[in-house]
């Protein structure tokens, strides 16, 4: 199974997913990482991404998340997932990946990026991501004003 921990910069995707895996003993992997240098060198930049700089990004995840299923590893993912058409592209087997939506309000998130220190993602852009995001439909919502510890034990619950 795959449990893709998805929302904006900020919402906690990493931070949770990584307490989930290892709670659940699953492995843990960051869309971050599957970015291309130039991507990461534009959000350092406080340069927003379009669709065709995410593409390469979305495929290269698509691909590892095939393999996954391939080979059926456990796996929580963080990815922001922001469009529909990107859950779309990414969520390959309704059965077997399930989505985690880390809601939260803007100033609350706001707060969280302004002490959040050596990350290529920027509260600058943040604007952006709150103005790309359409909210999920198919979604296990998660309010992100609680505890990361609250929130696992929750998640566990559902994915145990």
């Amino acid at each position: 199974m795959i449990i893709l921990v998805m929302g904006v910069s900020g919402s906690g995707k990493t931070t949770i997913g990584q307490l989930l895996a290892a709670s659940l003993h699953w492995e843990f992997q960051d869309a971050d990482s599957f970015h291309s240098p130039e991507n990461i060198a534009k959000m350092q930049h406080n340069i927003p991404l379009t669709d065709a700089d995410r593409m390469p990004w979305l495929q290269n995840l698509q691909t590892a998340i095939a393999q996954w299923l391939q080979e059926n590893k456990n796996v929580v993912m963080a990815c922001s997932a922001l469009k529909a058409s990107y859950r779309q592209f990414l969520l390959l087997d309704g059965d077997r990946i399930k989505l985690v939506y880390l809601n939260g309000s803007f100033e609350l998130i706001q707060q969280r990026l302004q002490t959040r220190q050596n990350h290529f993602m920027t509260e600058k852009l943040l604007n952006s991501q709150f103005d790309a995001l359409e909210e999920p439909d198919n979604a296990l919502y998660v309010d992100v004003s609680q505890t990361p510890e609250k929130i696992v034990d929750f998640l566990k619950t559902r994915f145990e």
